[in-house]
């Protein structure tokens, strides 16, 4: 009979595994959703509201979105590995990513075990870590590209919510705007450094690494610099020579996964509000800010964070006293289903890549079949 290994204690499998990290991660996200509930929810506003077929065919617009979200991954992931990965496999993976996703802090990543994952799908340790490394690479370039493109399109005067004086970065209290400009200032500088690694001189790149982590300051983090360095290098390898064609498709399914992303939001809101295209433009934008709010969160797949941010950034555009309601029902759609579908995945597909077969319920040996 097969056996699994005893897992170790720094695994990214005891990691998933652990009951603790997922029922933080949700009694932050409904303490704070429903403490936002508490203060701000105003039952007379739902009178200014009606539920009809338009607010229906709006959620069911939202959860396409959601749903085109997930498949933009799952596509990107089978044209990453060559198709190493079946449709169904990639399924399972991405629902482990996103679900190792919320239960890790997002200033930290779950990057980890997302190689973690891609390497027990029978991919090799040099492809998983390039894809994850290609995967983080072009989300971020997409945002990048995305920023300039609808702030022109909107302006600056109508996107960072008044309602949030300061926020914390990197250990600074900023106002809300400058918070924004130092995290995309950020970001720009860590895709130009992996552009360069990657596409152009990933030794250099690695040298580079090396000489800045071995300041005495820095010098704790080196090891991890070195291993950077070769994950950067064994990225480069697996993608040289790529052509044109498909860096289009990895791209493209980006653009489709992270526009359905940020477009659940408008949608959930113009079922129960009114919005015209200006609108829907600036809900986008505003989501543009606050993704990097966001992305700097010390929680559990931003918990907590997010639906504060939410409530703050839309408080003037949603109807008041709606506010937290909307809010909560948006991490409904983009944040708790990862962490249960996760939860119910993780038996099966542990039992797939460690003892090779497909889950099975057992029966009772005395129960006569049907």
């Amino acid at each position: 009979m097969a056996k699994i290994k005893r897992v170790k204690k720094s695994s990214p499998l005891r990691t998933m595994l652990n009951p603790r990290r997922i029922f933080i991660t949700i009694a932050l996200g409904l303490g704070v959703a429903g403490y936002l509930l508490y203060l701000e929810l105003d039952p007379s506003a739902f009178k200014s509201i009606n539920f009809t077929y338009n607010s229906a065919f709006w959620i069911f617009i939202a959860l396409l979105a959601a749903v085109c979200r997930e498949v933009g991954y799952m596509y990107r992931l089978r044209i990453l590995s060559d198709k190493r990965i079946s449709w169904r496999n990639s399924f399972d993976a991405i629902m482990l990513w996103e679900f190792s996703s919320a239960i890790t802090p997002s200033v930290v990543g779950g990057s980890g075990i997302a190689i973690f994952i891609l390497s027990k799908e029978k991919l090799s340790i040099g492809r998983s870590t390039s894809i994850v490394m290609i995967t983080a690479f072009l989300d971020e370039l997409f945002y990048v590209l995305m920023v300039p493109l609808l702030f022109a399109l909107v302006g600056t005067e109508l996107l960072f919510p008044d309602g949030i004086s300061s926020w914390p970065v990197f250990g600074m209290e900023l106002g809300i705007m400058q918070a924004f400009w130092v995290g995309y200032g950020f970001i720009i500088a860590l895709i130009s450094l992996i552009m360069y690694g990657i596409f152009i001189s990933p030794h250099r790149f690695k040298n580079l690494l090396i000489r800045v982590f071995s300041i005495r300051l820095l010098k704790k983090w080196q090891r991890k610099a070195f291993r950077t360095g070769d994950e950067i290098i064994t990225t480069s390898t697996e993608m040289k020579g790529k052509p044109v064609s498909f860096w289009a498709q990895v791209f493209g399914a980006t653009a489709l996964s992270w526009t359905a992303r940020f477009l659940v939001a408008n949608f959930i809101l113009m079922a129960f509000i009114p919005m015209g295209f200006n609108d829907n433009l600036v809900v986008l934008s505003r989501q543009l800010v606050m993704w990097v709010i966001m992305l700097i969160s010390p929680t559990p797949g931003s918990a907590g964070v997010a639906e504060f941010a939410f409530s703050e950034f839309f408080d003037g555009i949603v109807p008041l006293g709606l506010v937290a309601g909307i809010a909560f029902l948006w991490r409904v759609f983009t944040f708790y289903p990862y962490l249960f579908l996760g939860a119910v995945i993780l038996p099966q597909w542990i039992q797939r890549v460690y003892l090779g077969r497909k889950f099975i319920k057992f029966r009772d040996p005395n129960k006569p079949r049907n």
